[in-house]
């Protein structure tokens, strides 16, 4: 198997847990996390990304999140680090700094808050590729970023070497067709929308970067499974038992409704985030107690 396609299935974007009301890192919580991870079935995990809330980590913070969940991943299956940063420069610090550590990939989003032209877009790709060492995924999330990696750009991108794949959390399966034909063969293609992931691998892409995994990780890997096996009828079920707790996910931003539902899920997990993210609501708390009731009657699995 090469090194990009075993980047593809169940991945989990996991989060940071902090100690302290957010002051520090919560290394045992983490390394925790990881263990479970991978006892449940997950393929693959990305750290320091939006869910792990990686604009509010310092880089020391950066550097001890990798290097807690390569150690407690040990080598069983690949853990990828978001790298991304609007400058470029960083990014590629950021890139260089990942792979010394050990990580199997890196992950790049398109840069936020400046918000480039396609053309910077591509010469943004291209510059940490041409740091890299190690497969370089892409991402898109215009909902956080507020611009989008169009399929002629990524076909530029695509033909690069170092740049492994895609992961698209834009949830739009009509442009599946068009992102694979652009990016050609051999080029992978990641969900980073967990509402369509079934649906995403069933059309032809590899896994989904998945949210819901923190909770229930042994479930998104058998969606995945069964996607990737033909086995349609499983993975559309295991999907439709996850919406319930998708929704209650959605009702507040990332990672916040995660967070709690896992201190719920895990005791001793603390919730704690970092300003600007506040602890959600009540009412959003008794939808994530109410769906996590109905996970835990099997209705995922």
């Amino acid at each position: 198997m090469s090194a990009a396609r075993r980047l593809g299935g169940a991945l989990t974007a996991l989060v940071t847990p902090f100690a302290a009301g957010g002051a520090r890192l919560d290394e045992r919580a983490l390394g925790d996390l990881v263990a479970w991870q991978v006892a449940e079935g997950t393929e693959g995990l990305v750290v320091g990304g939006p869910t792990a809330e990686g604009p509010t980590l310092t880089e020391p913070e950066r550097d001890r999140i990798l290097h807690v969940a390569l150690e407690a991943a040990g080598g069983r299956i690949p853990v990828i680090a978001a790298t991304d940063s609007p400058c470029t420069r960083t990014a590629i610090a950021r890139t260089r700094a990942a792979e010394a550590a050990g990580a199997a990939a890196t992950l790049a989003v398109t840069p936020f808050y400046n918000r480039p032209t396609q053309e910077g877009l591509y010469r943004h790709g291209a510059a940490i590729a041409a740091a890299c060492g190690r497969p370089l995924l892409l991402q898109t999330v215009p909902a956080r970023t507020g611009i989008d990696l169009l399929p002629d750009t990524l076909a530029r991108l695509a033909a690069l070497p170092g740049i492994a794949g895609l992961v698209d959390a834009r949830g739009d399966l009509a442009r599946l067709a068009a992102v694979a034909r652009a990016a050609g063969p051999g080029f992978l293609l990641v969900s980073g929308d967990d509402g369509t992931a079934a649906a995403h691998t069933m059309m032809g892409g590899q896994g989904c970067v998945s949210v819901v995994a923190n909770l229930v990780p042994g479930a998104c890997a058998a969606l995945q499974r069964a996607a990737r096996d033909g086995d349609h009828a499983r993975a559309r079920a295991i999907q439709a038992g996850l919406m319930p707790l998708l929704e209650a996910l959605s009702r507040e931003t990332d990672p916040g409704p995660v967070k709690l539902a896992l201190a719920l899920l895990r005791p001793g997990f603390a919730p704690d985030l970092r300003l600007p993210l506040v602890r959600p609501r009540p009412e959003t708390e008794a939808a994530l107690a109410a769906a996590l009731a109905a996970t835990r009657r099997g209705e995922t699995a």
